[in-house]
């Protein structure tokens, strides 16, 4: 455990599973308080509180709220600011809906902005006036390799990852001169990963054992072939360990990024 960390607090949403649990295991790990946002019932996030404990956080609480309804983001960052004083947020929960363009429903679309667009917006717009004000503060968004590239049938993560993209570069020019390197600065930045080992490659793993008629391990191959030229997925221990880098004042002059961790598939 380092000691630029300790005691700060970070809300990371989306925290009860796949990326964002090991995001908020790995900030637990570094001494700091987290805040995990999720969907669960009562006892799964009682199971989720002891585990970001056990793993080093001096205190953790879990908040509720769906993100596609702005008064529940609202009463979230409430929850936040009335228990600690908030220094880092990543805004890690998304969702997917893979269709044709034309074949998209319009609920679908609006749910997918919502939750991978909207939410951060509403976040960040009570989160960074306060980080602000304390001299240091980092916002993470967690983007796609789809904020960078397109893929047929995802028209609606492609547009919310890309406005994402957009999104966290404007609020990093308007931070960009709070705070100095002794406190750490105001930054703002993307992750941007390809294929990483978790749930949600599951079904785009199935969907190509079908396609093609091959094992599991062929399937995986195959679409790794495609677009990743390391061949090579990404663990969340990797996405999460970036995360907390950037949460290092070393790190005060790295924003307005988007960082992909993609096995090269934005360089081709």
């Amino acid at each position: 455990m380092t000691r630029e960390l300790r005691g700060k607090t970070v809300l990371v949403t989306g925290a009860d599973r796949g990326i964002g649990k090991g995001i908020a295991l790995a900030f637990a790990k570094e001494g700091a308080c987290v805040a995990a946002h999720g969907l669960v019932g009562p006892e799964e996030a009682r199971r989720l509180v002891a585990e970001i404990k056990q793993a080093g956080s001096p205190d953790a609480r879990f908040l509720g709220g769906d993100l596609r309804d702005v008064a529940q983001i609202d009463a979230l960052m409430d929850q936040v600011f009335s228990w600690n004083h908030l220094e880092i947020l990543v805004n890690n929960a998304g969702i997917q809906y893979t269709a044709p363009l034309p074949s998209v429903p319009v609920d679908c679309w609006n749910d997918v902005l919502a939750v991978n667009l909207s939410a951060a917006f509403h976040t960040m717009r009570h989160a960074l006036p306060r980080m602000a004000a304390g001299r240091y503060g980092r916002v993470i968004n967690i983007a796609s390799v789809h904020g960078l590239v397109a893929s047929i049938n995802k028209s609606p993560y492609v547009s919310a990852k890309f406005g994402l993209v957009g999104l966290s570069k404007v609020a990093a020019l308007e931070y960009a001169a709070a705070g100095s390197a002794e406190s750490g600065g105001i930054t703002v930045n993307c992750i941007c990963p390809g294929w990483v080992d978790t749930a949600l490659l599951a079904p785009q793993i199935e969907e190509r054992e079908r396609q093609l008629g091959v094992s599991k391990a062929e399937a995986m191959s195959s679409l790794l072939t495609e677009k990743q030229p390391s061949r090579r997925v990404s663990t969340v221990a990797e996405i999460a360990a970036l995360a907390v880098w950037l949460c290092y004042p070393a790190a005060h002059n790295i924003t307005g990024t988007a960082i992909p961790i993609d096995g090269g598939w934005t360089a081709q």
